[in-house]
């Protein structure tokens, strides 16, 4: 079963939970048993699991990342459009997450949260496909 939904951006970079988005496609897909995949079709966007209650998670992620990938460091693909290092953190952070479905839920643990990668923004529209899977009965 393929969903999909869009999410709006506000700032350059960001995370955004959108576990309960993902619940609702679950709950919609009346799937019992299986395998969620979470997936985001763009080129300067991600998907993690990671936990979201502390806020202070969010900037740390983003700051470890600016660290490792600074916005401007002499990247040839800026000569285009100047977004190279989005490309760069989308490609290491990665674009889809797999979670177990059990009884009808996400599988995740006590403080994982499914969230949105900006490396781009703002934008008005991320799209985010989701593929349940039903286990094999």
């Amino acid at each position: 079963m393929h969903y999909e939904f869009t999410v709006s951006t506000k700032s350059s970079e960001e995370l955004i939970d959108i576990t309960n988005n993902v619940e609702e496609v679950v709950q919609k897909s009346d799937t019992r048993e299986g395998v969620c995949i979470v997936y985001i079709p763009h080129a300067t966007a991600g998907i993690i699991l990671n936990e979201s209650a502390d806020p202070n998670i969010k900037r740390d992620f983003l700051s470890a990342l600016d660290r490792v990938i600074p916005r401007h460091a002499g990247y040839l693909h800026d000569r285009i459009d100047n977004n190279a290092h989005a490309h760069i953190k989308s490609a290491i952070v990665g674009s889809s997450v797999t979670i177990p479905l059990s009884d009808g839920h996400l599988g995740l643990g006590t403080w994982q949260a499914v969230m949105l990668c900006e490396f781009d923004g703002p934008r008005s529209r991320r799209r985010v496909v989701i593929k349940i899977i039903p286990a094999s009965a």
